[in-house]
């Protein structure tokens, strides 16, 4: 198994799993295999320095969410409402901007920070105090698939690891349950890049997302075997099983370098595994009534991401590394997300994505708190780019990447901080800009590791999720 040096590669310790296969010419199926390399499969590097967070939770607002909406209030954007001003399209995609298109919301300070929040975002705005804002944020594209796949993988073109696949490719698995990276997609639909968006890339195999879909009947495609299957029975799985061995073990004989072998025996061994403990993570019934109205679990329109901001504490409390949820689908063009470009008014889809999503995520806020995780819970906002400060149609805006709003919350960051401005229209990062690479960069350093040391040799080259890039923003740390 590839694991993380700070220089070279080095050899493991431990007998690891393909040494284990090779030795015994053994595959799936034996018993013994789970327990004797369990240190490894746990996990796979000590971290750098002292880590302030143990696990992560990306919450991901699929669409491009309007800054100028939610969390960066412009005075000058309100007052010039409706002029035309002579912006230099880099950002957008249509040729021609409208007028300067004041946002409809009402703004207010709040928290004893003092920062603004629209009333799109009520539930948000009274957990400012626990958040840190990167208010400079700008991705070099406005195109959804792309600035999708840059903010979960440092680049722009597919194929690359995800944030989650590094953070179990550094971090190893706490559970032996349940897999070290999972993806909540939302009921609706899955991402524009569908399950690629947690995809391992290069890194080995296993550490790709495992997707969970709490509100369906079947939450783990494959898990279970459908009821129409009758002939999946206890003595139809040990002969597929011995199958399997035989398989196999040919095939590490002719491929003994290939590491989906090695992941598919992992993906065999956790699926085991998963069957006892995925009802367990998905049977909320013990949970308080309080918590599932904190959730918004009352509420027809709350609900959706309210449960799987549910699942998602549940799922850190056991030991998972990283949560990755997603508010929105790219099944259905620019309905059913946050891509607003036809209306951002109270009673717009704008609004909808603002209700369907502020007082679950508020909730999760509370909810970790409450439960002595949020110290150690890394939670971040994110989205693939902003919108415009003019106006496309007359209601809506167009794509922006030139600036928009990510913040984050528990896990070693300070409250209340913020790091970065946009211009006066809230059209460009204007003030200590940052990128994905320097959230990634501060998310691995509040994990404990060195986002320049921690590598995978590939191709001959030694990637990283920053790849040349990036910075820690010691100035939102605690």
């Amino acid at each position: 198994m590839h694991l993380p040096t700070l220089c070279h590669r080095q050899h493991h310790a431990l007998v690891s799993r393909r040494d284990f296969l090779r030795h015994t010419g053994a595959g799936f199926g034996a018993a013994a295999l789970s327990t004797l390399v369990a240190d490894e499969a746990h996990g796979a590097t000590a971290p750098h320095h002292p880590p302030r967070a143990k696990a992560v939770i990306q919450l991901f607002m699929l669409g491009g969410a309007s800054q100028c909406d939610t969390f960066d209030y412009k005075a000058a954007l309100q007052k010039r409402s409706g002029e035309k001003v002579a912006f230099k399209v880099t950002g957008g995609t249509v040729s021609s901007p409208g007028p300067v298109l004041g946002s409809p919301w009402e703004w207010k300070r709040h928290g004893q920070c003092g920062r603004w929040v629209s009333s799109a975002l009520p539930h948000l705005a009274g957990c400012v105090d626990d958040m840190a804002f990167l208010m400079a944020m700008h991705a070099p594209t406005s195109e959804h698939s792309a600035g999708m796949t840059m903010q979960v993988s440092g680049f722009l073109t597919p194929g690359f690891p995800t944030v989650g696949a590094w953070v179990d490719y550094a971090m190893g698995n706490e559970s032996r349950e349940l897999p070290a990276y999972v993806a909540l997609p939302d009921p609706v639909g899955l991402p524009w890049s569908g399950k690629s968006a947690w995809t391992n890339g290069f890194l080995p195999s296993m550490h790709q997302g495992t997707m969970l879909k709490p509100s369906s009947d079947n939450p783990v495609p494959d898990l279970f075997a459908p009821k129409s299957a009758a002939f999946a029975t206890g003595d139809a799985q040990r002969n597929g099983l011995a199958l399997l061995r035989r398989i196999n073990q040919r095939h590490h004989q002719s491929a003994p370098d290939d590491s989906r072998l090695e992941a598919r025996i992992a993906s065999y061994e956790l699926a085991a595994r998963l069957q006892l403990a995925v009802p367990k993570v998905l049977d909320i019934q013990g949970e308080s009534a309080a918590t599932r109205k904190l959730y918004g679990l009352d509420d027809s329109l709350t609900e959706p991401i309210g449960k799987n901001c549910l699942i998602a504490r549940r799922l850190v409390e056991r030991g998972v590394r990283f949560v990755q949820l997603w508010v929105g689908s790219g099944l259905n063009g620019a309905a059913g997300n946050w891509d607003n470009h036809g209306d951002v008014t109270p009673g717009s889809d704008f609004q909808k994505m603002c209700v369907r999503s502020d007082k679950p995520i508020a909730g999760l806020l509370h909810d970790l708190k409450s439960h002595g995780l949020l110290d150690e819970t890394l939670v971040i906002w994110t989205t693939e780019f902003g919108r415009t400060p003019y106006s496309q149609g007359s209601k809506g805006r167009d794509h922006n990447g030139n600036t928009f709003v990510s913040w984050m919350a528990g896990g070693g960051v300070k409250g209340g901080a913020s790091y970065g401005e946009s211009d006066e229209f809230s059209y460009a990062a204007a003030v200590n800009d940052t990128m994905c690479y320097d959230q990634h960069a501060t998310m691995l350093h509040l994990l404990g590791y060195n986002h320049e040391k921690l590598t995978f040799r590939h191709n001959g080259v030694d990637r990283r999720l920053t790849d040349v890039h990036g910075k820690v923003v010691h100035e939102l740390l605690a």
